[in-house]
């Protein structure tokens, strides 16, 4: 069994641990595009010390490219102690030589990992 068939997906406006992935549907070559990933954008995923997301990775896949390139991972490392919570939204901003997949992969300390993954056009 891979690891592959531990992720889950599933329509985030649905269900609330899909990481949401928002950005432009077409940016111009070497243009900076702001990536912004939500956990819980339509349906709010609690963040308390027994039920909160851990972290989320986003990578990039060019069209025709055999690698997934790794953009960044972002670890939320407070869950309520001293009374503060870390919300699972992060924005990353990268330029792009060419067209390709975003996904974003985020994890669940109670119920395990979740994807999505959304095209964009480089012109």
């Amino acid at each position: 069994m891979s690891i592959a068939d531990k992720i889950q997906s599933a329509d985030w406006k649905a269900e609330k641990h899909v990481p949401v992935i928002d950005c432009p549907d077409s940016v111009q070559v070497g243009e900076p595009v702001q990536i912004t990933v939500t956990v819980g954008k339509e349906i709010t995923h609690p963040n308390t010390i027994e039920h909160h997301i851990n972290w989320i990775e986003v990578y990039f896949n060019p069209e025709g490219d055999k690698f997934v390139y790794d953009l960044g991972r972002f670890e939320f490392n407070v869950h309520g102690e001293a009374d503060a919570f870390a919300a699972p939204v992060v924005t990353a901003t990268v330029t792009l030589g060419k067209s390709g997949t975003l996904h974003a992969v985020s994890h669940c300390n109670i119920h395990g990992l979740w994807e999505s993954d959304k095209a964009i056009k480089v012109g």
